[in-house]
């Protein structure tokens, strides 16, 4: 359910049906699995990804990361899931879509922060 009950009544009363609520709904949960699976695919077609990501272990402004695997799944309109590298992983806690070339994600846990991967460093400047 993407509403919370306090928000559907609003929205009910402000005039919005049942039905069209659950059009929403479904809309919403749509357009995240189709963003899911296209940041699967970006990095399932890429061996080697570069990020904005700041690192205390590099130097580069954008570090080179090779990719192990990406798993997505969705519930309602969150993406989530865990994103492996070849020495290290981390939990994905939302995603979109920037262009062909570039993604970004919300890192969770040791990172925390938004960061967007690119097929090339100049995809970044």
């Amino acid at each position: 359910m993407l509403f919370d009950q306090r928000t559907r009544k609003a929205l009910r009363e402000a005039g919005l049906s049942a039905e069209t609520l659950r059009e929403v709904e479904r809309e919403v949960t749509q357009e995240a699995r189709a963003t899911a699976d296209q940041v699967v695919a970006f990095f399932d077609e890429h061996e080697t990804v570069y990020s904005d990501m700041d690192q205390t272990h590099s130097t580069a402004d954008y570090p080179e990361h090779d990719v192990d695997y990406c798993d997505l799944f969705t519930h309602s309109q969150d993406v989530r899931g865990f994103l492996r590298f070849d020495s290290w992983g981390v939990y994905v806690e939302g995603a979109r879509v920037l262009d062909d070339e570039t993604v970004e994600l919300e890192l969770g846990q040791e990172v925390h922060d938004r960061v967007r991967f690119a097929t090339t460093r100049d995809a970044l400047e």
